[in-house]
């Protein structure tokens, strides 16, 4: 890594020489600007506009210009001479909490390395002391023509220092927020906790940019005569109004990319309308069973009882026709 400043970190009364390096790079993929007709390359000039010609870069330097528009030079030598600490210091003004610095005040991203040998010991210390108190330090420093915020924290075995913007260089939230109030219902958060939890948590080495992959495929397959891939096509979803179907959607898609099963509420509906209707048939089933069993029996006592009736009727006729005879005889003898 190539060091792009050079200084010292005033800690008290400890300085620690380092060296300044880019933490990030940028694996954006550049184009350059070219005459749609022939393919030849666009490129810009720096011209003076008093003497019309092109200037080479030892002809530039930097000059501010004046609310009367009169441009006023100023030289790299002027900016080094500025009585500021901070020129070639890293300048620590405090050490506060890690949680008390707001995301959106981070910057840009650089490494410290200790520069030389009698710098390790000093650079050590105050690595190992920012771990244990597990604190960060709020510092100042100058860099490419103006003094910055910065903040030192602990990476691994190394002292990584954020760029910070100042406070007043953060727009306020007013104008961003909504303008209605909008009431948010349990329901609702119950939902979008459950699309949380599904999400789950990511492994960042796992994401790649799509983006960046996906053209440079279409800059391979353009320089070999090849057709450049397609896009997918997009599908085509009604559009859905309603929030709580779309939380619900939205957790059901989750658990599916995950290989979750997914158990739908319709399904469920149906499962349970399959068990209660065959526990219905079941019930009507036995309910039948149990009313022919009682009309079965019913028909036999009927029977028992018809048949019963019968054979009394038969034995009274029996009888009636057997005392019939005697007093016939009865009366013959009464009379003779």
């Amino acid at each position: 890594m190539r060091s792009i400043w050079n200084g010292a970190i005033s800690f008290g009364l400890v300085s620690i020489p380092i060296k300044l390096v880019n933490a990030t790079e940028s694996h954006s993929i550049s184009f350059r600007q070219i005459h749609l007709e022939d393919g030849g390359r666009v490129r810009y000039r720096k011209i003076c506009e008093l003497e019309d010609r092109e200037l080479t870069q030892d002809e530039i330097s930097k000059g501010y210009e004046a609310a009367d528009g009169s441009i006023i030079p100023i030289t790299d030598e002027d900016l080094a001479s500025l009585p500021i600490p901070t020129a070639k210091t890293i300048e620590i003004e405090a050490f506060v909490p890690a949680d008390s610095i707001d995301p959106l005040q981070m910057d840009a991203a650089y490494y410290l390395s200790a520069n030389g040998v009698p710098a390790a010991k000093p650079y050590a210390l105050l690595r190992e002391a920012l771990r244990r108190s597990k604190k960060v330090a709020i510092c100042k420093f100058a860099l490419r023509g103006r003094e910055r915020l910065g903040m030192l924290r602990v990476v691994d075995d190394v002292i990584a220092m954020h760029g910070l913007l100042w406070p007043d260089e953060i727009r306020a939230t007013d104008e961003v927020a909504p303008d209605t109030n909008v009431t948010v219902h349990d329901k609702e958060l119950d939902l979008a906790d459950a699309l949380m939890d599904t999400l789950g948590e990511v492994d960042l080495a796992d994401l790649h940019d799509d983006y960046r992959e996906a053209v440079e495929e279409l800059i391979a397959a353009k320089a070999s005569g090849e057709v450049p891939p397609a896009a997918p096509a997009e599908p085509r979803g009604g559009k859905v109004l309603d929030l709580m179907s779309a939380l619900e959607s939205s957790v059901r898609a989750a658990k599916e990319s995950r290989g979750e099963e997914v158990k739908a509420a319709g399904k469920k509906s149906t499962v349970g309308a399959k068990k209660t209707a065959a526990a219905k048939k079941t019930t009507r089933s036995t309910t039948g069973a149990r009313k022919s069993t009682s009309t079965a029996k019913k028909s036999t006592s009927t029977s028992t009882s018809a048949s019963t009736t019968t054979k009394k009727t038969a034995a009274k006729s029996t009888t009636g026709a057997k005392k019939t005879p005697a007093k016939k005889t009865t009366k013959k003898r009464a009379s003779a």
